[in-house]
């Protein structure tokens, strides 16, 4: 079963997402891909933002593993601390490749943490968990759930 990461970033009142406009449906998610053989989630955490937002982090933290139906896997959800930059795809990353065809579209960008409640994202139990937790405080123990790859 594949495995990811996923980065949780705030920047003041702001949440780093990816946009996707997959062949005309919008939805929302956590910017992050799969781990490839070989890395440690870690490692793949600072080569999927660099790849897809340009930003740079640190101190990574694990909150959430996240179990999603198949193809998409087990997702590890880190919180990151924001270090500075403004999300921008890399050129040569996958999603700027798939962009160029016009009909899967990859936009990384900065949303108010407030909007959050009213966009579709993906998955509906990890935007419950950080509706929660981002009015608050992350857990200080990883949580583990179930999701569907369904859109809400």
């Amino acid at each position: 079963m594949r495995k990811a990461v996923r980065a949780i970033v705030v920047r003041n009142d702001e949440l780093l997402v990816m946009k996707r406009d997959k062949f005309g449906h919008v939805y929302y998610t956590l910017v992050g891909g799969g781990i490839d053989f070989g890395e440690t989630p870690e490692q793949a955490l600072y080569r999927e933002v660099a790849e897809e937002t340009g930003i740079e982090i640190k101190n990574p933290f694990l909150v959430y593993v996240e179990e999603v139906e198949a193809p998409y896997g087990t997702q590890y959800n880190y919180v990151c601390e924001y270090v500075g930059g403004e999300p921008v795809l890399h050129p040569d990353s996958q999603e700027a490749q798939i962009a160029k065809l016009g009909k899967n579209l990859h936009t990384p960008q900065w949303i108010k943490i407030v909007d959050l409640e009213k966009l579709p994202f993906r998955s509906a139990n990890l935007k419950a968990h950080l509706l929660r937790d981002l009015k608050g405080s992350f857990p200080d123990v990883v949580e583990t759930f179930q999701s569907t790859a369904t859109i809400a």
